[in-house]
C-alpha cells in the first residue's frame, strides 16, 4: 500500500513538473505592448526631431507625438507560454502569431530592411503632403526602380533613369507615366524620353499584354526635389505609421503660429503625398501610449476606428477620426479655438 501510494505521489509531482516546465517552452508568438512617445516638434538627446534647412522654421509649445508598438519575441526571443497568458489577460497588451510580423519567407535582415525603408518613404511622403497642404511648390520626377526579365523594357531602360516624357508630353511622377504607358493597346508602340547620367535619350519600346494592360515591364517610383531640406530623426523607430504625426510636425516648423495652441497632441496613420491618412496597426497599445504621454486628443486614421475605440485607455482620450491630412489640421485648429472636443469628428 506504501509503495502505491508514493507511486502515485511521484506520479503527480512529474505531471506537475512537466506542466510547469511545458508553460516556459518557447511558443511561436509575439507579445505587443505600449511603445514610446516621441514629440515631432520636440528634440531627442538635444536635437530636434525635424530640422528644417533652407527656410524659416519656427519652435512653437505643446506636443505631437507620435506613438509606437513595443514587441516581444520573434526569432532568436522566443515567448513561453507563461509569459503570452500574462499578455493575453493584460488590457495593455495583445498576443499575435510570430508570422504576423517575422514572416516565414524572409530573413530577419530583410524585414529590418523593409522597415528602415518603409520609414524614409513615409519621411519623404510626410514633407510632400505638408507642402501640399501649405500650397509649397515642388518637383516631382518619374524614376525608374527596377526593370523586369523578359520583358519590353530589359536590356533598354536601367534603374534610375528618369523619364521625363511618354509619347512627347512631359509627365511628372509616377502615376502620370503608368497612365500614359497604359493608355494604349497591348502591342502598341510607345515612346519614353529619359534623363540617364544628365544626357537625354529616347526610347522606343512595343508594349505587352498584361490582362488586357499595355506595359513595358518597369517599376517607377517617385522622386521628390522640395525647395528646401527637411531632416527628421528618430533613432532605431521603422515602419510607415508616422508619416501623419511627420506631416504635422513639419507644418508646424514651417508656420509661425503653430498647430497645437499648447496642448499635447497625440496619433498614428500612415501618409500619402496627396495628404490621405491610412490605417496602422497595434492602435490599441498605442492609445495607452498617448494617454501615458499625457495626451489630450489621439488622431486615427478611419480605417483604425474600431481598434482605437477597443483600447483600454479609449476613455482617457479624446480619438479623433480622420481620413485626410486637411481633416486633422481642422481638427486642430479647432482644438485650438477651444472647441467641445464633442463636436470633433469621433469614431
Amino acid at each position: 500500500m506504501f509503495r502505491r501510494s508514493m507511486t502515485l505521489l511521484v506520479a503527480v509531482v512529474l505531471l506537475v513538473g512537466l506542466a510547469v516546465g511545458a508553460m516556459y517552452l518557447p511558443v511561436p508568438y509575439l507579445v505587443a505592448s505600449p511603445g514610446l512617445a516621441l514629440n515631432t516638434i520636440g528634440e531627442v538627446e538635444g536635437e530636434q526631431v525635424i530640422h528644417v534647412e533652407g527656410e524659416e522654421s519656427y519652435e512653437h509649445d505643446g506636443e505631437l507625438a507620435m506613438v509606437t508598438v513595443q514587441y516581444s519575441g520573434g526569432p532568436g526571443a522566443h515567448m513561453d507560454m507563461f509569459t503570452v497568458l500574462s499578455a493575453w489577460l493584460s488590457p495593455n497588451q495583445a498576443v499575435l502569431p510570430e508570422e504576423a510580423l517575422f514572416p516565414p519567407d524572409q530573413s530577419l535582415e530583410e524585414i529590418n530592411e523593409s522597415q528602415d525603408l518603409q520609414m524614409d518613404d513615409s519621411q519623404t511622403a510626410a514633407t510632400a503632403a505638408a507642402l501640399n497642404e501649405l500650397d509649397i511648390d515642388y518637383d516631382i520626377r518619374s524614376v525608374v526602380m527596377g526593370v523586369g526579365e523578359d520583358m519590353p523594357a530589359s536590356g533598354e531602360l536601367a534603374k534610375g533613369d528618369v523619364i521625363t516624357e511618354v509619347d512627347g508630353e512631359p509627365v511628372a511622377g509616377k502615376d502620370e507615366t503608368v497612365e500614359q504607358v497604359s493608355d494604349r493597346e497591348p502591342g502598341d508602340p510607345v515612346e519614353l524620353t529619359v534623363l540617364r547620367d544628365g544626357e537625354t535619350e529616347k526610347f522606343e519600346l512595343t508594349t505587352t499584354d498584361d490582362d488586357g494592360t499595355a506595359l513595358i515591364g518597369i517599376m517607377v517610383g517617385n522622386d521628390m526635389e522640395f525647395p528646401f531640406d527637411v531632416e527628421i530623426t528618430v533613432g532605431e523607430v521603422g515602419g510607415p505609421s508616422a508619416g501623419m504625426m511627420f506631416a504635422l510636425g513639419i507644418m508646424d516648423r514651417l508656420t509661425p503660429e503653430g498647430l497645437t495652441g499648447g496642448e499635447t497632441i497625440a496619433g498614428s496613420g500612415t501618409i500619402e503625398p496627396d495628404g490621405t491618412v491610412g490605417g496602422v496597426s497595434g492602435v490599441e497599445q498605442k492609445v495607452v501610449s498617448a494617454a501615458e504621454e499625457g495626451a489630450d486628443y489621439f488622431l486615427v486614421a478611419e480605417d483604425s476606428c474600431g481598434q482605437a475605440m477597443s483600447s483600454a485607455a479609449s476613455d482617457e482620450v479624446d480619438v479623433v477620426k480622420v481620413g485626410e491630412l486637411g481633416d486633422a489640421v481642422d481638427a486642430l485648429e479647432d482644438i485650438r479655438d477651444g472647441a467641445d472636443p464633442a463636436d470633433l469628428p469621433s469614431c
